[in-house]
């Protein structure tokens, strides 16, 4: 793929900032979801420094090579449940992430240092590119239900079910995609950088015209955009906290349960997180792979897959420490890459400043906040389309004329399509995970095959 900023690359400042700004919106949505979803008075500002820092220490572990944005990981939702579980208190749960996460890193820490002392050969030979290629497609493919339910819903809820009519949202969301399609195909220089900015503040505008157009007629089903965020500001009036407070930490609550923990909860914690820091390994490595065929170096030779595990490892114990969730690499992040072709790790930096930076602003938060699922699952339909395309491309390097290649991108397609996951105890396999372990099986399994028919 031919860039138009290379990973060493340092555009201007003020572009800089806008590309940064891109980066920021792409993983945003995750990155503050796994703190709403786990609930249990959980910062979503503090989630979001803990990606910003985070990514920091990743950029830095990996001597800014890798373009890539870490943040908050969906796969640790289990275990951070699991943290809270059996009537703990609140300080105690706080402090089991913590000591989760920790755990999490140590497991990387370890895969790391088998790495720098054996090589990757073994990896490359456990995982060629005839498993690797469908896992990376189906890292966006397992993603596109999640797209297409955003796009259908607005952000006003009655019952936590969206009042605006399906397909309002439809047509916010595909505002948004169009407007980011034609950006990118058709746009100027600076559009082709930020056609997700673009993209989102088009649809943005329609869904608040068709709001006040609602609020004006009382027409539930044209109301889109929730002003709650911003309504949130003022309830105890205009004060400095309106426009700058501090994110609530996790070990500003976790330091109260010290005197609670005992090695029973610290055992539990481990069998909760461990195992799924194995599941994150492969899903680290598929979209290392990725981003190496994106800007057409291989991240795992240089910085060194243990340099990329390090990262990712501590990375995930700081942001953990700040705002509760492990991180992990975003998949959006590496299709924005993809998108704007703009490789430049300091527009990373500037977004892992930025996140930090934005954690403290209110305004910038409830904007955020605000903006609708609707808007964007319009942006979400390129970003995980674009990874799915990747992996597709991988596969054209396999010779599909062999069986034994069928079976393997069959049975991982399959798998990752259907949503397959496993469940063992507290312990789920996720479905990129459990698509990668059966590709992976069913490659040892053939590996024998002749080369020609008897």
């Amino acid at each position: 793929m031919k860039l138009i900023y290379q990973v060493e690359d340092k555009p201007k400042f003020g572009a800089t900032v806008v590309f940064a700004i891109q980066q920021l919106l792409a993983i945003m949505a995750a990155t503050l979801a796994v703190p709403m979803i786990i609930g249990n008075g959980m910062s979503s500002a503090a989630a979001l420094f803990g990606a910003g820092i985070g990514t920091l220490v990743y950029i830095l572990f990996t001597q800014k090579k890798s373009p890539v944005f870490i943040g908050s990981s969906f796969a640790f939702i289990g275990p951070m449940f699991a943290a809270f579980a059996g009537g703990v208190s609140m300080s105690l749960g706080y402090l089991g992430m913590i000591i989760g996460a920790a755990f999490a890193g140590l497991v990387y820490v370890i895969i790391a240092v088998i790495v720098k002392l054996v090589g990757v050969e073994w990896i490359n030979k456990l995982m060629p590119v005839v498993v690797i290629g469908p896992t990376v497609a189906i890292i966006g493919l397992s993603l596109a239900g999640n797209a297409v339910g955003d796009l259908t819903s607005g952000g006003v809820k009655v019952d936590n079910a969206s009042v605006a009519h399906p397909l309002v949202a439809v047509l916010c969301g595909l505002v948004t995609l169009a407007v980011t399609m034609l950006c990118s195909s058709y746009g100027k220089r600076t559009a082709k950088l930020i056609p997700f900015i673009i993209g989102i503040l088009a649809g943005y505008f329609v869904a608040l015209i068709f709001t006040l157009i609602g609020n004006a007629a009382d027409v539930d089903a044209l109301k889109v955009l929730s002003f709650d965020a911003f309504k949130a500001l003022t309830a105890d009036g205009v004060s400095l906290k309106t426009f700058v407070s501090v994110p609530d930490f996790t070990f500003m609550t976790a330091k109260d349960g010290l005197g609670e923990l005992n090695g029973s909860y610290v055992t539990s914690i481990a069998v909760a997180y461990v195992p799924v820091a194995f599941v994150v390994f492969a899903e680290h490595l598929a979209d290392h792979k990725n981003i190496s065929t994106i800007i057409e170096r291989d991240l795992l030779k240089e910085p060194g897959l243990h340099r990329t595990l390090l990262g990712d490892g501590v990375g995930s114990i700081v942001g953990a420490f700040f705002g509760g969730c492990p991180n992990t690499t975003y998949g959006e992040s590496v299709g924005c890459v993809a998108i704007t072709r703009n490789a430049s790790i300091y527009t990373i930096i500037t977004a892992a400043i930025g996140a930090i930076l934005i954690s403290f602003l209110s305004p910038f938060i409830a904007f955020v906040n605000s903006i609708p699922p609707c808007v964007m699952g319009g942006v979400c339909m390129a970003l995980y389309g674009f990874i799915a395309v990747s992996g597709l491309k991988m596969i054209q390097q396999v010779d599909l004329n062999k069986n034994k290649n069928l079976f393997v991108v069959s049975v991982i397609l399959i798998a990752g399509i259907g949503g397959l996951e496993l469940t063992f105890g507290q312990v789920t396999i996720r479905t990129v995970a459990t698509a990668l372990i059966l590709g992976i099986l069913a490659n040892l399994m053939l590996k024998n095959e002749p080369d020609t028919e008897e």
